[in-house]
């Protein structure tokens, strides 16, 4: 009895010891590194074809996590993700570069830590998809850096780095570091000569982004300042060749993640320097855990969870991740993830993954692997992305990596199923998704009444529930809830108009009962409900009537709903020839100022339709 009370006299005196030496800690500095467009192709993670010392040496000093995720597969969406602590599809900023309004209440998350005596700087890139909040900031620009604070200050320091960002592919070089003829290509890419050469190209790139991370590291350790930082490094998503970027598989979407924390401050690390864990973080996660590091109550409207510091929160079951508008492509998916399984919901199974998009076809990969679906090359899993996506997506990650093999069909694995497409349905009504409104309607709407989408989306008001109720009997593509949309084509909500027309188009040619219904909404006073029922009826055999109001919509919609449109037309191939003339006058009339970095996704449209006119074979 004795030995007992004396062991746990001691234990309480070593944990008292440890609270009282991390009380009288200062409070750490906090570094991230951040690179663009790339997967985990890194030697710490088992890449033997990868060149990447610096990285590979920071996680024999950290904490390497083998599951951690963006909440989309691109720049923008999961940026604003980052900086807010909120799902950008809560806040209406799910969509690329839409720079749509937030709440006033909604904070970057650096302006806590300025508010708290930190010297915060960004060097260089924002892209937070949304209007900027400078004073997050003591400093954001190229020449930004922690070493221009004031003596004593805490820092707060961000490094991006585009070195292998998707870009630089679009050039292929003459000399390369790794060898084309050997480096690893997934299965679902085929190997042509400009597959393997982007491939190789782009393994060159993340060697050159690991020498900058270590110059980085380099520069904390001269400095003096490598004992008192926790140093993240990531990336802002995956990448970076065709199908993963900009795409819900874990090409897209799981991130190298590495966190170093110095030896005064590795009561706050899950384990060991050298160590691993499988805990899932998202990047919805960070902000708060930043905050949570150095002491900083995290507010309460941010939606991840702290997984690191005194606010550390359980673990999370699932990461979600969302998909909506990429560039001037439409397309809606959600997906959730857990330690084995990925499930992904395609509320859009009619549009093919390979929808063309100006950016990413300058990548030769690209144009390569489109040549080689068509002239019959391909294998099922390489084809798979030039055809109609199935409604649903199961994959076991930790035997099908690349995610390939789709078990929702699987009756072995119908209650992973079920319980993964709960949670991805409880989630969506939880956040109360903003991607279930046309992107059109919901801007106007907002702009009517002059408010954030976010704010928009919160109840009374709304009727959310029917709207993703629609959607989700919209996208599982049955033939036994059409007289279901026949009924919701006339309910007062649009956004619940636009998912029974979309349903309608699913369905393709069994919906020739709602024709009649369709027709009555090609001038409905919403242009996203005209788009989806003029894209329904020419699933029927209909060409006119759905061109004429395309054309209307063309000529006197919305930006965003002129994009709709020509999303529609281009799936019409040479029958939307009539349009051409509609398409040529959105360019001529462009301004220069129409294409800066947040416009012109309208233009991009037409131009794509003019050329795929325009084009043999294209």
């Amino acid at each position: 009895m004795i030995n007992r009370i004396c062991l746990l006299c001691f234990l309480l005196g070593v944990a008292f010891s440890a609270s009282a030496q991390s009380d009288s800690l200062p409070p750490p500095n906090i570094l991230w590194i951040v690179s663009e467009d790339n997967s985990p192709l890194i030697g710490a993670y088992g890449d033997t074809f990868a060149i990447t010392p610096n990285i590979d040496r920071l996680a024999t000093e950290g904490v390497l996590y083998e599951n951690a995720f963006a909440s989309a597969p691109v720049c923008a969406p999961a940026r604003s993700t980052l900086i807010t602590g909120m799902y950008a599809n809560a806040l209406g900023t799910q969509h690329m570069r839409s720079a749509n309004a937030i709440p006033d209440f909604v904070k970057f998350f650096p302006r806590y830590l300025r508010e708290a005596g930190y010297y915060c700087t960004n060097n260089v890139k924002k892209d937070y998809n949304t209007f900027d909040q400078e004073e997050a900031w003591d400093e954001s620009s190229n020449k930004a850096t922690y070493r221009n604070r004031p003596a004593g200050k805490p820092f707060f320091s961000i490094f991006n780095f585009t070195t292998s960002h998707e870009s630089s592919i679009h050039e292929p070089l003459q000399r390369l570091v790794h060898d084309p003829e050997e480096v690893p290509i997934p299965p679902y890419h085929p190997r042509t000569e400009e597959m393997k050469h982007d491939w190789a190209q782009y393994y060159d790139r993340v060697t050159m982004m690991d020498a900058q991370v270590g110059k980085v590291l380099q520069d904390l350790e001269a400095r003096g300042l490598a004992d008192n930082t926790i140093v993240f490094y990531y990336s802002d998503h995956g990448g970076v060749l065709g199908r993963s970027k900009r795409f819900l598989f874990e090409s897209g979407l799981r991130v190298p993640l590495v966190i170093r924390f110095p030896e005064k401050y590795k009561h706050l690390a899950p384990g060991e320097a050298g160590s691993r864990t499988d805990r899932l973080v998202t990047f919805v996660d960070f902000a708060p855990t930043v905050l949570s590091l150095v002491g900083v109550p995290v507010p309460d409207y941010m939606q991840g969870q702290a997984f690191l510091g005194e606010q550390e929160q359980a673990p999370n079951e699932y990461a979600f991740a969302f998909r909506g508008r990429m560039d001037e492509v439409y397309d809606m998916a959600r997906s959730v993830r857990d330690k084995r399984f990925r499930y992904t919901r395609n509320y859009m199974p009619h549009r093919i993954y390979g929808q063309y998009l100006g950016y990413l076809w300058r990548a030769p990969s690209m144009a390569s692997w489109e040549a080689a679906y068509r002239a019959g090359e391909l294998n099922e899993a390489q084809s798979a992305f030039w055809e109609p996506k199935p409604s649903e997506e199961l994959y076991d990650v930790t035997q099908d990596p690349h995610n390939v093999r789709n078990l929702a069909d699987d009756p072995r694995y119908e209650a992973d199923l079920q319980r993964l497409r709960a949670a991805e349905a409880a989630w969506v009504r939880r956040i109360r998704d903003a991607g279930f409104m046309p992107e059109a309607e919901m801007m106007a709407r907002a702009q009517k009444k002059g408010t954030t989408i976010y704010e928009l989306m919160q109840p009374p008001g709304l009727p959310l529930e029917r709207i993703i109720e629609t959607a989700e009997l919209a996208s599982m593509s049955d033939v036994a809830n059409l007289n279901e949309f026949i009924i919701r084509l006339s309910d007062d909500e649009a956004a619940v108009r636009y998912w029974a027309a979309t349903g309608c188009a699913i369905l393709g040619d069994q919906a020739k009962p709602a024709q009649q219904a369709l027709e009555k909404h090609l001038d409905d006073p919403s242009p996203s409900v005209a788009v989806a029922s003029a894209e329904a009826l020419y699933y029927l055999g209909e060409t006119d009537k759905p061109l004429r109001a395309l054309t209307r919509v063309l000529e006197n919609g919305e930006a965003m709903a002129r994009v709709h449109a020509v999303n529609v037309l281009k799936l019409m191939g040479e029958d939307a020839r009539p349009a051409l003339e509609a398409a040529q006058a959105i360019v001529e009339r462009a301004k220069p100022e129409d294409e800066t970095h947040n416009k012109g996704y309208d233009i991009r449209a037409a131009r794509n339709l003019i050329e795929q006119l325009e084009t043999p074979g294209r």
